[in-house]
């Protein structure tokens, strides 16, 4: 083959693998979603539908804030564990009405990030270690407020804000609808968003430019504690109970993959929103099919692995090109 066939033949391929890495979650999504209606005739029916929104919207919450801490080159594996807290923390408020209690719990998630992006901004602890640290200690203090067991709720303002729907669409997903176009014009629009984005691609010179590295740095984890604590409160709303022992297990892990799979590269420099949506529903839809047929979920575990870590390899293609 001859250089200059060689060259053509490379930029083939790097033609295609970025049209995969900006236009691939969308088509997988969308054959995903024809095999899911093939295999299963009530797949696209009201109930269902309900469902499959009911299970995404509190994984996108937290992807949507996860997806700006990595934007920054950062990660927070304390999220699962802030939903545990909230979890714990929203009943026992509930006597005071759930704006106050919702209030509380918000406070604590925003405690929590703060916590976590203090020791990275100021410290300059590293990321996976700080927020590793917080994950044990916040979830050890959510299961001491809670107890051993799982608590019942009874509030119906709560049950409401997880089993109600309007125009047919639960309130839960209407929330994440809100906060995703929220989140996507504070990225896209807004200098803070510009920031976060420059500083993710080289946090020194961006030190140099004179950006406030230290306050987005906190602002963003601020936020991703936020999200996951409001994910906590629907949880518990949509599931009638507290259970921090069990809530919000492995929720960093499917907020990190949902942010992963959309296109938003682990080095930072770069948030899609709308493709944190995407990977969010394109997992629930894996979760869905593979579970309405039976599958077991070690194997739905393997084939996520393994999408992962696809997802890894074509983002890290793009870094070295």
């Amino acid at each position: 083959m001859s250089t200059l066939a060689w060259t053509g033949a490379l930029r083939d391929r790097d033609r295609l693998l970025r049209l995969l890495q900006e236009y691939g979650v969308y088509a997988a999504l969308a054959v995903l979603f024809l095999v899911a209606v093939g295999l299963n005739s009530d797949f696209l029916s009201a109930g269902n539908v309900r469902i499959q929104l009911f299970q995404v919207a509190p994984t996108l919450l937290v992807a949507l804030g996860m997806a700006l801490v990595i934007g920054t080159e950062g990660i927070d594996l304390s999220v699962g564990a802030v939903v545990a807290l909230a979890a714990a923390v929203v009943p026992l408020y509930l006597g005071y009405g759930l704006a106050f209690a919702l209030l509380i719990a918000l406070a604590l998630g925003a405690v929590s990030g703060a916590v976590g992006g203090a020791m990275v901004a100021f410290t300059r602890v590293q990321p996976i270690v700080a927020t590793l640290s917080l994950m044990i200690g916040v979830r050890g203090l959510a299961e001491i407020v809670n107890g051993d067991s799982a608590k019942p709720v009874t509030d119906t303002a709560l049950l409401s804000l997880g089993s109600d729907s309007l125009a047919g669409i639960p309130l839960m997903a209407w929330i994440t609808a809100l906060v995703a176009l929220a989140v996507g014009l504070v990225v896209r629009r807004t200098t803070f968003g510009r920031r976060l984005v420059a500083i993710g691609d080289n946090r020194q010179a961006s030190r140099l430019a004179g950006l406030p590295v230290r306050r987005v740095l906190l602002t963003v984890y601020l936020v991703s504690g936020v999200l996951a604590a409001l994910a906590g409160v629907m949880i518990v709303g949509h599931g009638a109970e507290a259970d921090p022992a069990n809530q919000g297990l492995n929720m960093e892990l499917n907020a990190i993959t949902a942010v992963v799979v959309g296109g938003t590269p682990l080095t930072g420099g770069r948030v899609r929103v709308l493709g944190t949506v995407a990977g969010a529903l394109f997992m629930q839809l894996i979760t869905a099919v593979l579970t309405q047929h039976n599958v077991p979920n070690s194997y739905t575990q393997i084939v996520e692995a393994a999408i992962i870590c696809c997802a890894v390899y074509a983002s890290q293609e793009r870094g070295t090109r």
